[in-house]
């Protein structure tokens, strides 16, 4: 270890190894057993605190700030109910790669064990949901945790991280302000050298005629969107994505089907069906896409991925290429041919022309799908969007297009409710010049309403979408569909007066019913760059659709068209 002659506290080292790693904002609340760190960060002027209303809303705020900027996010919490307060958000995050240092202040070391007063064993708690955790049991040793910390966070697939660090750690003094070894080996964090052969992965994809290049989430933690559009218009290759890989690949390119999936388009489905070549980059083949050996049943399957635990864990793909997706992909590009797939594209055009997104705008009442395309025209598409879960996730997926990476924002592999607001906290905190939407719903708005105070103290510009139809819209969805239309507990008895909430936490706020005034409800909401609610009430009957039904592949896909057969 290195040290200089000057003693500091572990509170104040921690506070200066983040502000040498170049954190400029952290979310978080305090309580006893961090006070002494909270002490030190008051005396900082590199770190901004944005104090939440609770330990979930950090954590996602967090997940919003790193999801948007592509930096790291950093939470705080004490010990006991504060730390296991971010568990939902930790797995949430491991779940979507997203970078997040989490710290949590801890009982004094020798109290650690006797069931203390808000002791929480957060270290044991957080192994499965965090890609690396540590209890700093001595000031000497925190430059070394929090290096290796850092590094993993970053490094490789992304993920989340969490330090617990005990009150009299925070006030034991150490000369330690760097670790001169770490016990983590390099191949943890390190950008790994593409492993695999290149050639073999273009030789495949040129002998192709249907080829389909499938784009996931880790297309933008590896910032490979340029690559991707390079190596799609190269090949004159159509491409899809996954719900976490939207906006790597510019939704309004000719060649973009749009995503694929449960509640992706039909075309994009139907071109997993007919393509000969399907070409993974960086997504997880997961259930919500793929039904293991019945996805893209006559296709060559190739995957790029820098996790190789991804690699045949559900679907047996006949070529791997492991390593960071942009260095990969660059690797393969010399070797691709353009090829004539004039007759592949016009299917694809058929397809959309045939099987696109469809819904019933007649009548008077408002349709979810039509206020975001208006809200998409409006905004040209340039904001960064973040949602809750539900309905109202899958029709913002569908009909608001984006064209950038880091502007869509949301939980996918956890599905978490709550995420929505807090996530664009963080994301309008690290994109202060950016139009930022939270598309919710009513039941998810509830799961962390509490940080509409946050946005009113910050005097944030949030812009909140909130779709009412006074039911959970998915659970209501599919309990109409293959429940027999019993709603069991899926139906709001009471919902609070949303524009009146708003309007007490200072925040303007319309509710509007009718189609007639979707046009002031736009207007309204966008007008300018301060905060705002828009209540929307839609058809507690609307429905997502395209659907696949849980457990069935693309074959079993079911469009708007069919709903009507479906109910006889």
């Amino acid at each position: 270890m290195s040290s200089t002659t000057e003693a500091i506290t572990g509170g104040r080292l921690m506070v200066e190894l983040l502000e040498e790693a170049g954190v400029e904002i952290v979310f978080g609340y305090p309580g006893g057993a961090i006070l002494p760190f909270y002490d030190e960060l008051y005396h900082s002027k590199k770190i901004k605190h944005i104090l939440v209303r609770h330990e979930q809303g950090a954590i996602h705020m967090a997940e919003g700030y790193a999801r948007s900027t592509g930096k790291l996010g950093v939470c705080i919490a004490t010990s006991g109910p504060g730390a296991t307060n971010l568990i939902t958000g930790l797995t949430d995050a491991k779940l979507d790669s997203i970078p997040i240092l989490a710290i949590t202040g801890q009982v004094a070391t020798d109290a650690i064990g006797t069931d203390a007063f808000q002791e929480a064993d957060i270290f044991g708690i957080t192994i499965p949901i965090t890609k690396y955790n540590a209890l700093i049991k001595k000031a000497d040793d925190l430059s070394r945790h929090f290096e290796e910390a850092i590094k993993i966070a970053m490094g490789g697939r992304p993920g989340p991280v969490l330090l617990d660090f005990p009150k009299d750690v925070q006030l034991e003094k150490t000369t330690v302000r760097k670790a001169s070894a770490l016990k983590i080996a390099p191949h943890h964090y390190e950008r790994p050298k593409v492993k695999g052969d290149p050639q073999e992965f273009a030789d495949a994809l040129n002998q192709a005629k249907r080829p389909l290049l499938y784009v996931g989430g880790g297309a933008i933690n590896s910032f490979a969107s340029a690559e991707i559009k390079a190596l799609a218009e190269k090949a004159n290759a159509p491409v899809t994505t996954t719900l976490m890989g939207l906006g790597a690949f510019p939704g309004t390119h000719p060649l973009s089907v749009g995503m694929l999936g449960m509640h992706g388009t039909a075309y994009a489905n139907k071109a997993v069906l007919e393509c000969d070549y399907i070409l993974n980059l960086g997504a997880r083949f997961d259930d919500r896409v793929a039904k293991y050996q019945d996805f893209a049943p006559n296709a060559v399957r190739a995957h790029v991925d820098i996790d190789a635990a991804e690699f045949n864990k559900r679907v047996n793909v006949d070529h791997i290429l492991h390593g960071d997706l942009k260095d990969a992909i660059r690797e393969i590009l010399p070797f691709v041919k353009g090829g004539d797939r004039t007759s592949w594209i016009e299917n694809i055009q058929n397809l959309k022309k045939n099987h696109p997104l469809d819904f019933d705008n007649s009548g008077d009442s408002i349709k979810p799908q039509d206020f975001l395309q208006k809200v998409y025209a409006k905004t040209k598409g340039e904001a960064i969007v973040s949602t809750d879960v539900g309905q109202h996730q899958m029709w913002a997926a569908q009909y608001y297009l984006f064209d950038k990476p880091n502007t869509w924002l949301t939980s996918g592999g956890l599905g978490t409710m709550g995420y929505g607001l807090p996530a664009a906290i963080g994301a309008k905190f690290g994109n202060p010049d950016k139009t930022v939407i939270c598309v919710t719903g009513d039941g998810s708005f509830q799961m962390c309403i509490q940080e509409l105070a946050t946005i009113a103290q910050s005097q944030l510009g949030v812009k909140i979408l909130l779709f009412n139809n006074n039911f959970l819209g998915m659970v209501r969805q599919w309990q109409e569909l293959f429940y027999e239309e019993r709603f069991s507990e899926s139906q709001w008895t009471y919902n609070p007066n949303f524009v009146k909430l708003a309007d007490a936490y200072g925040i303007p706020a319309m509710r509007i019913e009718h189609k007639s005034e979707i046009e002031k409800g736009v207007e309204f909401f966008l007008k300018d760059n301060g905060s705002a609610l828009i209540e929307v009430m839609i058809p507690a009957e609307e429905k997502v659709f395209p659907m696949i039904p849980a457990g069935k592949s693309q074959q079993d896909l079911i469009e708007f068209k069919d709903l009507g057969k479906l109910k006889k």
